[in-house]
């Protein structure tokens, strides 16, 4: 079946779309989901929140606003952001042995292999250093704008202008 068909179907409320859909796209998305919060329980139950977001609000996709794909990774990163800034999450992680916080500093700030699990670090390489940086911040990381400019010691004026420059040079790369 086309993805356009099938789209189509799952807006229809059709389950076996539903379920061919999370065949070809769970895997990516759960990879940016991991990471993003860095946790595979909480990645997994994220991941079931997603595709029980993607059933409820398949009808609200629109192809002329973006593709499908797209659609769904937003949805997961916003999901995966508001699980990191939920207040739950946050005392979880309060709780922390001390021999986690090497992890937690090696991982926080290496996002190789998050890019490769969604297939863009092709495209990431091809960009300029600060934009790898504000991507991983504001996207990988779930950081706000006002976090980001604080950690890059930048304004935040600078920081949206900027966010929106390297988002539009990636654009322009993925679609050549």
């Amino acid at each position: 079946m086309q993805q356009d068909g099938l789209i189509q179907e799952l807006q229809n409320g059709n389950e076996r779309a539903f379920e061919r859909i999370y065949q070809l796209y769970s895997e990516s998305t759960y990879g940016i989901i991991f990471a993003i919060v860095k946790d595979e329980k909480v990645a997994e139950e994220i991941l079931q929140d997603v595709y029980m977001k993607i059933w409820n609000n398949a009808s609200s996709y629109d192809s002329d606003k973006g593709r499908f794909f797209t659609w769904i990774l937003n949805i997961a990163r916003n999901a995966s952001i508001d699980k990191l800034r939920s207040k739950d999450f946050k005392n979880k992680r309060q709780n922390l042995q001390p021999d986690n916080f090497v992890d937690i500093l090696e991982t926080r700030t290496n996002y190789a292999a998050a890019t490769d699990a969604i297939g863009i670090k092709k495209f990431l390489n091809a960009i300029e250093p600060v934009c790898k940086k504000l991507i991983d911040l504001l996207f990988f990381q779930g950081f706000t704008q006002k976090e980001t400019a604080e950690e890059l010691k930048m304004p935040l004026g600078t920081v949206k202008t900027k966010n929106r420059a390297c988002i539009k040079s990636l654009r322009e790369l993925v679609l050549e």
